[in-house]
């Protein structure tokens, strides 16, 4: 290194003292990538399908319409616990969950009412999906618009509500039920044993 002329700019030659700001904004991040790292581990670990509602262990809102077939209808019912379902003709997902929600209607009939909420659909479509695949609702509310679903904090179809004999929301379910779920959620939530 040669020695600085008489011209030479000295603060050239001075090491740069930022190099510590560098390696301290590193480790500042490492507890930041730490903290968003748990987040991600947590999210990951619960089950999608079981999203806490706002509304469990409130009385079901009341909403009125028309069922599909054309009849006045009002929830909730009152006096005997109620499994309300939400689905729809265009919900590939409820088709999976369809065979095990007949099947239920017929084991725990009398012991539980089954209704439908119709969510965003036809009723020609409706009809005609439930006349091929059977039907094990009560009644099935009709939903065009969605408002419904917009009470119930519906995030799609299929979802199923499960409701006491108050018409108290004791549950939730987001996504296709299988038998297993539902026959635990019947004992846990109302006492019904198979």
């Amino acid at each position: 290194m040669t020695e600085p002329g008489p011209g030479d700019n000295q603060s050239d030659m001075v090491p740069n003292s930022g190099g510590g700001r560098g390696r301290r904004g590193v480790l500042m991040l490492i507890p930041l990538i730490v903290i968003m790292m748990a987040i991600l581990f947590v999210g990951l670990t619960r089950n999608p399908g079981e999203i806490p509602s706002p509304l469990i262990g409130k009385t079901l809102p009341a909403i009125s319409g028309v069922d599909l077939d054309g009849n006045t209808r009002q929830l909730p019912n009152i006096g005997k616990p109620m499994l309300l379902n939400i689905w729809a003709s265009w919900c590939s997902a409820c088709v999976a969950e369809h065979q095990v929600i007949v099947a239920a209607a017929k084991r725990y009939a009398g012991q539980v009412d089954f209704v439908g909420l119709n969510y965003r659909d036809k009723q020609p479509d409706a009809k005609r999906w439930l006349s091929r695949l059977g039907n094990p609702y009560a009644w099935s509310l009709q939903d065009l618009d969605g408002r419904a679903g917009i009470e119930l904090g519906v995030y799609g179809a299929p979802e199923t509500y499960f409701i006491d004999a108050e018409g108290v929301i004791v549950g939730k379910k987001i996504g296709p039920l299988n038998v297993e779920y539902l026959r635990d959620k019947l004992v846990e939530y109302f006492g019904i044993n198979s």
